[in-house]
C-alpha cells in the first residue's frame, strides 16, 4: 500500500515509501505545487462550468432544439465529462507523480481519457459534415442531415471511442511486444502511466487525430471555397436588383456562414491544442521513450484546454449563447416559459 506521508525537505520522497522501486515524488517547492493546483484547478472549473451552460442552454430553450446543436449538447456532454471526472485526477498526478487511486482506476481512468478525447474529434468530424450539407448543398440540408441522423452520429461517436479506449487499455493491446520496455524504461509502483508501443501509438494517433483531422481540413477547406463564392454572388445580385428579399436571403445565407466559420475556429482549437500530444505518442516510442514524462503530460494539459476553449468560442461568436448564460446567472430560467424565450440566433 502507498504511503502518502510528506518527508521533511531536502530528502528525496517516495510514492510508496514501503515498497521497492517505487515512484520518486516531483522535488517542486510547496508554493510551487499550489500554483500547479490553482492553475489547473482553474482549468477544470472553467472547463465544468462553460460546458455545463451550454449543456443548459441547447437543453433548456426549445428555439436551441435543432439537428446541428444536439450535435454540439452531445460535444458539451463529453467535454463536462473531461473536466469533471478525467482531469481532477490528472491533476494530482501531474503534480504529485504519483497516483494514489489504485491500479483498476488507473485502468479506467486512462480509458475514459482516450475514450472523451477521441469522441470530442468524431463529434467534431460529424458537425464539419453537418456544415459542410448547410453550406454547400442547402436545398437538401434538412433532407439529408435530420434527427434520426443525428442521433446516429452522436451513437457512433460515443460507441466507437467508447470500444476503442476501454479495449486498448483492457486488452493491453497498448502493450503488446513492449512489455519488457514498459518495465524497464516507464513502470514503477505508484504511477499510472498512459503508454503505447510503436504499433498502438501510430494506429492510436491516427484514428483519434489525423484522418478525423486531415478529413476535416479538407471539408471546412471546401465550406470556406463555397461560402467565398456564395458571398460574391449573393452580393453582386443585391447589388444589382436592389430587392428586399435578396437582402433577406443574404441574412440567411449569413447565418449559415457564420455558423461554418463558428465550427470551423473550434476544429482550429481542437487540431492546435492536440497536435503536439499526438506527435509526442507517435514519436516517442521510435525515439525509445526519451521525451521527458513532464513534458508529455505538460502536452495533456495543453489538449485539455480544447475542451476549456470551445464554450469560450460559443461565447464570442453567439448571442443565444450570452444572452442563455446571462439568463442562467440571474436565474431567468426558472421562470414559466422562459424555455420559449427568443434568443436571436442571428
Amino acid at each position: 500500500m502507498c504511503s502518502h506521508e510528506f518527508l521533511s525537505s531536502g530528502r528525496m520522497q517516495f510514492c510508496c515509501e514501503s515498497t521497492n522501486g517505487s515512484c520518486i515524488k516531483n522535488s517542486w517547492s510547496v508554493s510551487m505545487r499550489l500554483s500547479m493546483y490553482v492553475f489547473m484547478l482553474c482549468i477544470i472549473l472553467a472547463t465544468v462550468a462553460g460546458n455545463l451552460t451550454v449543456i443548459i442552454s441547447i437543453s433548456h430553450f426549445k428555439q436551441l432544439h435543432t439537428p446541428t446543436n444536439f450535435l454540439i449538447l452531445s460535444m458539451a456532454i463529453v467535454d463536462f465529462l473531461l473536466g469533471f471526472f478525467v482531469m481532477p485526477y490528472s491533476m494530482v498526478r501531474s503534480v504529485e507523480n504519483c497516483w494514489y487511486f489504485g491500479e483498476l482506476f488507473c485502468k479506467i481512468h486512462t480509458s475514459t481519457d482516450i475514450m472523451l478525447s477521441t469522441a470530442s474529434i468524431f463529434h467534431l468530424s460529424f458537425i464539419s459534415i453537418d456544415r459542410y450539407y448547410a453550406v454547400c448543398d442547402p436545398l437538401r440540408y434538412k433532407a439529408k442531415i435530420n434527427t434520426c441522423i443525428i442521433l446516429i452520429m452522436i451513437i457512433i461517436s460515443w460507441i466507437f471511442p467508447a470500444m476503442f479506449g476501454f479495449g486498448l487499455i483492457f486488452l493491453k493491446l497498448n502493450m503488446t511486444g513492449a512489455e519488457e520496455t514498459f518495465y524497464k524504461l516507464i513502470y514503477c509502483a505508484g504511477g499510472c502511466f498512459v503508454f503505447f508501443n510503436e504499433a498502438s501509438g501510430v494506429a492510436a494517433s491516427m484514428f483519434s487525430f489525423f484522418i478525423p483531422g486531415f478529413v476535416m481540413v479538407c471539408i471546412y477547406g471546401k465550406i470556406y471555397t463555397v461560402a467565398k463564392r456564395q458571398a460574391r454572388s449573393i452580393k453582386a445580385l443585391v447589388n444589382h436588383m436592389q430587392i428586399k428579399f435578396e437582402v433577406k436571403h443574404h441574412t440567411s445565407r449569413s447565418r449559415e456562414k457564420k455558423a461554418a466559420k463558428t465550427l470551423g475556429t473550434v476544429v482550429g482549437v481542437f487540431l492546435v491544442c492536440w497536435f503536439p500530444f499526438f506527435f509526442c505518442t507517435v514519436t516517442d516510442p521510435l525515439m525509445n521513450y526519451k521525451i521527458p514524462s513532464a513534458f508529455t503530460d505538460a502536452m495533456v494539459w495543453f489538449g485539455y484546454l480544447n475542451s476549456t476553449f470551445n464554450p469560450i468560442v460559443y461565447a464570442y461568436f453567439y448571442l443565444w449563447f450570452r444572452k442563455a448564460l446571462k439568463m442562467i446567472l440571474l436565474g431567468k430560467i426558472f421562470q414559466q416559459d422562459s424555455s420559449r424565450t427568443q434568443l436571436f440566433l442571428a
